[in-house]
């Protein structure tokens, strides 16, 4: 079964580095701590080459006792061996906190990447791929290089180290005694690299299988109310068990490939010790060695069975920490084309420091989500400063990817979009588009940190403004704590139109040139309609703004109305010139208004 008959065929996946980009990725991360980790690796040899120096010393006894010496003959040797074991562990304890403060400051930085990346990512490319897959690469993947950073990366350092040394002393005994233990090499090499040629696709196939799991497993959750409502409990339940089936099958894969390698490795742990062993017995009887030193290179030899093994057993977690970090670096290299390919559509996106009186221009433009499903066809808008114009149209007609589009969070397949230098922000980062939707999310903090999202810098006299000039400083001050009340998930919690109107805030605090409204008033029920329009009335004050209207009452307020209709413009003008050419905007105007009149203006 290959990674695309895993996941969902109705998802496009996010895509997998290859193992050069993975590794480039790697050394990128590291530069910045090249200092960090000559430092580690320098003391760690340091350690390790110590080390070395228990071997000879028991050997030495061994002679000593050989030979019928005096008792206080071994005091020497037995203080050199306590001498040995403090400074080795010394050393090594250093080594390994250099090794390990290198490894999190690399996670550290690999996460924020990560993160800031997928943050990036065009939304409906998101949604292509599916929650599942990208939560499964940021817990799951994450969590396995995290794992791999914390214990397989210093244990892997130290276990090479000692391998090489170690070899390097048995020389120094007798060539011979290496060339005995080196017989267990081929059965090594063999080992893992029959290993890693499964290991490869049995965790890469197991990271997607995860993903498809989870995936399968949110949309259950998530659309519980409605599996329950159309008697599809079965369906879901059959797919879920399909997909934990297909992960349950993988990780037993993976479990006898394990098991199969340990097999391997004991048989050349035996082939090893038993050539150490004959060629020092026939050392010994030639007299080329002493019984001390043929001790010394069998106990070298044995010392290299937790060094060996560990250093192919941490293969296991190298191939699972590869393959989620070669998932991680995908998403990375996904955002970086999907930079490119943004630069040579949209050239003119951003501030364009245009002369001219249009705040923002949409020229052209087109936009599909794959192949037959195109959803704007060549749309032309022009936004001039300071003017509010409100899309109206159908469900489907493509009012929310326009305004995606213009506030930049997607790219459009096809035209460009300008936004014209606007007003002086608040700081240098601040946006010169901000879009606020009906799915607000109020994240866990207090209400004044939700706040400062939007402005880092803000004084609490700030934040009081913002809220009154959406008409929220009374509710706002009336929590338990005012704007130290804790908000969010497990905090207090507040009513769909009350988290609109912190949104709104967040806008004023923005302050930036061109807004867009995708909606922002619909989560507010009947009776707080009104006061929710209000507060968006305020927000835009001064500013360029696209509002996609989900109450007609917002378009009539607006200065131009642009009626979409399968993704094209049908109509643009006043509510008045659109309601008296009983064209598209009369009937929507009719259906929706029925026998109420119109508004006074």
């Amino acid at each position: 079964m290959t990674l695309t008959d895993i996941a969902d065929d109705s998802a496009e996946l996010l895509p997998i580095a290859t193992g050069a980009r993975t590794r480039a990725a790697l050394r990128t991360l590291i530069r910045p701590d090249r200092g960090r980790a000559i430092l580690g690796l320098g003391v760690l040899v340091g350690a390790t080459a110590v080390g070395l120096l228990v071997q000879p010393l028991l050997g030495r006894i061994v002679d000593i006792v050989a030979d019928g010496r005096p008792a206080d003959a071994l005091t020497l040797p037995v203080v050199l061996l306590l001498v040995v074991a403090v400074v080795q562990g010394v050393t090594t304890t250093l080594g390994l906190t250099q090794v390990a403060r290198l490894g999190e400051t690399v996670l550290a930085r690999l996460r924020e990447q990560f993160i800031e990346r997928a943050l990036q990512l065009p939304a409906d490319r998101l949604e292509r791929a599916g929650a599942g897959d990208l939560t499964a690469r940021v817990t799951g993947d994450v969590a396995r290089v995290a794992e791999a950073v914390r214990s397989a990366l210093p244990e892997m350092a130290r276990s090479v180290l000692a391998i090489v040394l170690t070899l390097g002393a048995m020389a120094l005994l007798d060539v011979r005694f290496l060339l005995a233990a080196l017989l267990a090499v081929p059965v090594q090499a063999l080992t893992a690299r029959w290993y890693v040629t499964r290991a490869v696709t049995v965790y890469a196939d197991q990271r997607v299988a995860n993903g498809a799991q989870q995936q399968q497993l949110l949309e259950t959750i998530g659309g519980a109310v409605t599996v329950r409502g159309h008697r599809l409990e079965e369906q879901h339940t059959e797919k879920s068990a399909a997909r934990s089936r297909r992960a349950v099958e993988l990780t037993m894969r993976s479990v006898h490939l394990v098991l199969g390698f340990y097999a391997r490795l004991h048989i050349a742990e035996y082939i090893g010790l038993a050539a150490v062993l004959v060629t020092g017995f026939f050392l010994v009887r030639d007299g080329s060695v002493s019984i001390g030193t043929a001790t010394a290179a069998a106990l070298y030899f044995h010392s290299l069975f937790g060094p060996v093994n560990a250093a192919l057993v941490l293969l296991d977690d190298a191939q699972s920490a590869a393959a989620g970090l070669a998932r991680l670096v995908g998403v990375t290299d996904l955002q970086e084309s999907t930079d490119l390919k943004a630069s040579a559509v949209r050239l003119p996106q951003q501030r364009n420091g245009s002369t001219s009186e249009a705040a923002v221009t949409v020229d052209a433009v087109s936009h599909a989500y794959g192949p037959g499903r195109t959803v704007l066809h060549e749309v032309s808008l022009t936004l001039r400063a300071g003017e509010h114009v409100a899309l109206v149209g159908t469900s489907g007609a493509g009012k929310s990817t326009l305004a995606r589009l213009v506030a930049g969070v997607q790219q459009p397949t096809g035209g460009t979009v300008s936004v014209a230098e606007g007003k002086t922000a608040p700081s240098v980062t601040a946006p010169s588009v901000v879009l606020v939707t009906q799915e607000v999310h109020v994240f866990t903090g207090t209400l004044a940190e939700d706040l400062r999202l939007a402005r880092p810098a803000a004084t609490d006299a700030d934040l009081r403004t913002a809220l009154a000039t959406v008409h929220a400083l009374e509710w706002a001050e009336a929590l338990p704590e005012g704007l130290a009340t804790v908000v969010g998930e497990g905090g207090h919690r507040l009513d769909p139109a009350r988290a609109q109107q912190l949104a709104l805030a967040r806008l004023v605090l923005a302050d930036p040139p061109v807004a867009v409204l995708d909606e922002a008033t619909a989560e507010a029920g009947s009776a707080g309609a009104r006061t929710l329009e209000r507060s968006a009335e305020a927000a835009l004050a001064g500013r360029t703004a696209l509002v996609v209207a989900h109450r007609l009452t917002q378009a009539v307020a607006a200065d131009r109305i642009v009626v979409l209709e399968a993704g094209r413009v049908v109509e643009s003008g006043t509510h008045d010139e659109l309601r008296t050419a009983d064209g598209p905007y009369a009937t929507l105007w009719h259906a929706w208004s029925g026998s109420r009149a119109a508004p006074h203006l």
